[in-house]
């Protein structure tokens, strides 16, 4: 899930983007509404937290202005509890609103509600061969054994699921997983595929996941048999 965080408290735009992170979210924060409103029109989010009051231009312009061109679901956040500013922001066109200070729990879940619901034409059970993967549940198990997945872990098996068959090289796994432009002096990408590798191959005897030299990585089942020796990326 791919986050926009529009607000000017950085304080509580840092708490954001630390817990949303922690749960393999890519978190992109703006501190003012110029900034924000930009982010918003010229890039794709699976999601927006918008603050109403907010240096520059305010949350309800924002929203006007991507309402224009996008539907984007839209969580609107306030520290008044007045009707009239909820009502206004429904009638703008957001999807939901929070008032501060509000539960982190309480957040996800209604982040999580509203993508689902955006993406309720896309399935969330992908199987590769004998391993299953629920994006939802955050889970995945093969023969049977649910494996033990960190966060970037399973951020990264879920994008070469969703691409199974296709070679994915380092710099799109970068972007998409990390949201980072790929720097060919780190690592980051061939120590989470050997790690990845190590958990969802090794135990089972059947290699998924597949190195293809000098062009990147590729998730499919060809029936290869795990090499004992085999322990690079």
């Amino acid at each position: 899930m791919k986050v926009l965080i529009v607000e000017d408290e950085r304080k509580t735009a840092e708490y954001l983007h630390q817990g949303l992170t922690e749960q393999g979210c890519t978190v992109d924060l703006a501190f003012d509404g110029i900034d924000g409103q930009h982010m918003a029109l010229h890039y794709d989010f699976d999601v927006i937290v918008l603050d109403v009051m907010l240096p520059g231009l305010d949350g309800f312009s924002i929203l006007k202005s991507l309402r224009s061109v996008k539907n984007t679901p839209v969580i609107m956040l306030t520290a008044r509890d007045g009707v009239a500013d909820r009502v206004r922001g429904l009638q703008d066109g957001a999807d939901d609103y929070l008032v501060k200070p509000f539960s982190f729990i309480e957040l996800l879940a209604r982040l999580q509600a509203l993508t689902r619901r955006g993406r309720s034409h896309e399935t969330t059970l992908l199987r590769v061969g004998d391993l299953h993967i629920d994006l939802l549940a955050r889970k995945a198990v093969r023969q049977g054994q649910r494996i033990d997945l960190t966060a970037k872990e399973f951020a990264l098996l879920g994008v070469l699921a969703r691409r199974q068959g296709e070679i994915l090289s380092k710099t799109v796994i970068a972007e998409l997983v990390w949201d980072m432009n790929f720097d060919s002096n780190t690592n980051v990408v061939e120590v989470a595929i050997k790690r990845l590798r190590a958990k969802i191959d090794a135990p089972f005897g059947r290699s998924l996941l597949h190195t293809i030299r000098g062009m990147g990585y590729v998730l499919e089942d060809r029936g290869d048999v795990v090499e004992a020796t085999a322990d690079s990326p």
